[in-house]
């Protein structure tokens, strides 16, 4: 399994639900909470879509909520160098 092919699909994923939920919250005024994110992406994953299966690691909701929370804060975009 290519671990840093399947970070950046879900980063990708993750920054599209972020897109369409933010834009939904716009356009109706409904606020929304992060882990409506989580389940838009949740929602989109293929069947067999690989999860954390390591005890005591974070679940794939929990990474997916926290590309989220970077995302929504800028985080993600921040230069580490």
């Amino acid at each position: 399994m290519d671990l840093e092919a399947l970070a950046a699909d879900l980063i990708a994923r993750t920054h599209t639900a972020v897109e369409q939920v933010a834009g939904l919250a716009a356009h109706t005024g409904i606020t929304f909470k992060v882990g409506d994110i989580v389940d838009a992406v949740e929602r989109d994953l293929p069947s067999g879509y690989p999860a954390s299966t390591a005890e005591g690691s974070l679940t794939r909701r929990d990474v997916i909520a926290s590309m989220a929370e970077d995302i929504l804060s800028g985080a993600m975009y921040e230069d580490h160098a």
